[in-house]
């Protein structure tokens, strides 16, 4: 091809380098989890319908979890983590998607059993992708990511159950994590009445400016108790956290109230009983993002489209670039994060 028009050959150093990417790596040996970012051939990317070049990840609590070791996350070794990714299609073997295409991916199993989106490149099924909601950027929507898909669900499922405006309080717990945050805002620009709890005195002004009214301190919430029933004083809660905490809201729920569960931060065990259940109709909603049906995912990402001010998104988000994940991991998981990470795959 000549004349104007022509695109210009490329060098073989050129197109060898189109067929190699950057990716965070995570190694197993002898029972300890290795980080690197590696420069790897496109032919090592996973079966799937569609590529997509990544231009933004982030970092979940499980990929915390993955990059660490601490929890046992990864299936099988090699991995590439990121349970999250933002970018454009560059081939697809779907109807679905064509190059050019902007899209989201959360959950799945990706970053998991199927390398993620800590990388340049991810190869995946067309049924895993969405595509980027309207109004959002692709960076915006990893602002928001798997842990603001989440929070979306379980305002859902609240709003679902029958949980009303009223001056009753509406308790969200491990309120300055990605979740908790995201969820608080969610609540406040909805017009509950919303009580923020954190064992972080330093982050109550922050709480506040997502629009939290109230502020109580995990260790009071989580108290134990002998007591089958405390006092009616949610209308609702959204947990973070399990283990005592979620015992102690159900406890403390009033008639007909629901709390919806969506983490294990604080434990998998549940130390209550069926009182809250049977005698005030109490209703404990499990929310799952990974495996959400697609309608579901459209209908959370249109939430948080419409109802999360981009003033507020700013807040909540601190964008790194790919060198920075593996460090940020630990701090994560200790709680010296607040709100999001999300991770310029290019930065």
């Amino acid at each position: 091809m000549t004349g104007a028009n022509a695109r210009p050959s490329r060098t073989a150093a050129q197109r060898g380098a189109m067929e190699r990417f950057k990716a965070l790596v995570l190694e197993e040996q002898a029972g300890k989890v290795t980080t690197t970012i590696s420069d790897l051939p496109r032919a090592a990317l996973p079966e799937g319908e569609v590529t997509v070049r990544v231009a933004y990840s982030t970092l979940n609590y499980k990929d915390a979890l993955a990059i660490t070791g601490r929890g046992k996350i990864v299936r099988a070794y090699p991995m590439v983590p990121g349970i999250d990714f933002a970018g454009t299609v560059e081939e697809s073997a779907s109807p679905e998607f064509a190059p050019g295409d902007q899209v989201v991916l959360t959950g799945w199993g990706v970053g998991e059993r199927h390398w993620g989106g800590l990388a340049e490149y991810a190869r995946v099924k067309a049924a895993w992708l969405t595509r980027l909601p309207e109004g959002l950027t692709l960076q915006g929507s990893m602002g928001f990511g798997t842990a603001g898909l989440t929070a979306a669900l379980c305002v859902l499922a609240l709003e679902e159950a029958g949980v009303v405006l009223s001056e009753r309080e509406v308790v969200v717990t491990g309120a300055t994590g990605g979740v908790g945050s995201i969820a608080v805002a969610l609540l406040a620009r909805a017009g509950f009445n919303v009580t923020a709890s954190t064992g972080r005195a330093a982050e109550h002004d922050y709480l506040r400016r997502l629009g939290a009214r109230q502020i109580i301190d995990r260790e009071e919430l989580a108290a134990p108790s002998k007591r089958p029933l405390d006092s009616e004083r949610w209308a609702g809660g959204i947990d973070t956290v399990g283990g005592a905490t979620l015992a102690a809201i159900l406890r403390a729920t009033a008639y007909t109230g629901a709390v919806a569960a969506c983490g294990l931060a604080g434990g998998t065990d549940l130390p209550t009983t069926v009182f809250p259940f049977i005698l005030r109709g109490v209703r404990l909603l499990g929310v799952d993002s990974v495996l959400a049906a697609q309608g579901r995912r459209e209908a959370a990402w249109a939430r948080l489209a419409r109802d999360f001010p981009a003033e507020l998104l700013a807040e909540v988000t601190r964008t790194v670039p790919l060198a920075e994940a593996p460090a940020l991991a630990a701090a994560l998981l200790d709680g010296g994060v607040r709100g999001r990470i999300v991770v310029d795959i290019y930065g």
